[in-house]
């Protein structure tokens, strides 16, 4: 099977994970990358006010010329399936070139953000759901939602993780040191993230952030440690190794309900303790093989518990990655799982 796969595929990317895994799988994939490369936005890492104005309006620029890449790439390359991932500015009027020119091609949409939400839509996209054969989302409620779109096909898929990736480590004494805490968290600021994190700090604990949008709250408070970078790739995968215990918050203006992270630190075998929602009782067990909370007191009750117990905590990281092996959560099994829906 011949994939024309169009997304991020920036290092860092789930797209790019994915990208990969349809390689291992078999398939042959090529990509047209929908984003600016990493060199160049590295070199301007703030884009344009013209840029961000359009974006904020549901116009996005086609900063690659996604548009008129398209069709030379599928007339060259001759796919069964075209794969959009999360890309917002390819046009309605492309699509309909593309319909007519290779009527036996199928077209998918995959997206992890909730695309019922306008804020994740640009006019582009909302104009081109009903073209698409199916759309795969990671939001279980939007199986519902998204046929008032126009949307004809629609499945839920949970997120996933990458089996040669999202794994446990041995961590040398110096790397423990530059990574290490008792309790941390990876992902960009929000207040509600920020406000769990300084009851604990409050309450004696001491917790490490990484991600961006922390830099104001460096010095909010000593037990704190605000480091306001990021951390990808490997440098993930160490921290996440390197942390006792793990916090993982969901992005409410995605209504998640589960997020990547819920897998991507079991995976790894990170003990993980998570905000209590259906979706996670779900994908683990409450007190086996990952924890929950529901509120600021309970957060810092159990993470004093799991402070004091360690062999609980790495009991329970363990049966959290084997839940993962077993159950199919990696990018492998819930690709096969995607193909079989496109090819039923």
């Amino acid at each position: 099977m011949k994939v024309l796969f169009v997304g991020d595929l920036s290092s860092y990317a789930r797209a790019k994970q994915r990208f990969e895994v349809m390689q291992e799988l078999g398939y042959l994939v090529k990509g047209l990358s929908s984003v600016t490369p990493e060199t160049e936005r590295s070199q301007n890492n703030r884009p344009s006010i013209w840029s961000r104005i359009r974006h904020k309006i549901g116009y996005p620029l086609d900063s690659v010329n996604i548009n008129e890449k398209l069709i030379p790439a599928l007339t060259n390359f001759q796919p069964d399936v075209l794969w959009i991932e999360k890309t917002n500015t390819v046009f309605l009027s492309t699509y309909k070139k593309i319909r007519q020119a290779f009527p036996q091609i199928k077209i998918v949409y995959y997206s992890e953000d909730d695309i019922y939400m306008p804020h994740n839509r640009s006019a582009y996209l909302t104009r081109s759901l009903p073209i698409f054969d199916a759309v795969f989302t990671t939001k279980p409620r939007n199986v519902k939602e998204l046929p008032k779109l126009g949307v004809r096909r629609v499945v839920c898929v949970f997120k996933a993780y990458n089996q040669s990736f999202h794994r446990p480590i041995v961590l040398s004494t110096e790397e423990q040191t530059i990574w290490g805490a008792d309790v941390s968290f990876v992902g960009t600021f929000e207040e509600d993230r920020y406000e769990k994190m300084l009851f604990l700090a409050a309450h004696g604990i001491k917790v490490r952030v990484w991600g961006k949008g922390w830099q104001k709250y460096q010095n909010k408070h000593p037990n704190l440690l605000v480091e306001a970078k990021l951390v990808l790739n490997e440098d993930f995968i160490k921290v996440i190794n390197a942390t006792l215990i793990n916090l993982n918050f969901l992005r409410k203006i995605n209504r998640d309900r589960h997020t990547a992270r819920s897998v991507e630190i079991p995976a790894c075998q990170g003990f993980m303790l998570t905000e209590r929602t259906d979706e996670h009782s779900q994908l683990f067990e409450e007190g086996k093989e990952t924890e929950f909370f529901d509120s600021q007191e309970e957060l810092l009750s159990k993470v004093q518990y799991y402070l004091e117990n360690d062999k609980n905590r790495l009991d329970i990281a363990k049966a959290g990655r084997q839940r993962c092996l077993d159950s199919g959560y990696s990018h492998h099994a819930r690709l096969q799982f995607i193909f079989g829906k496109i090819f039923p």
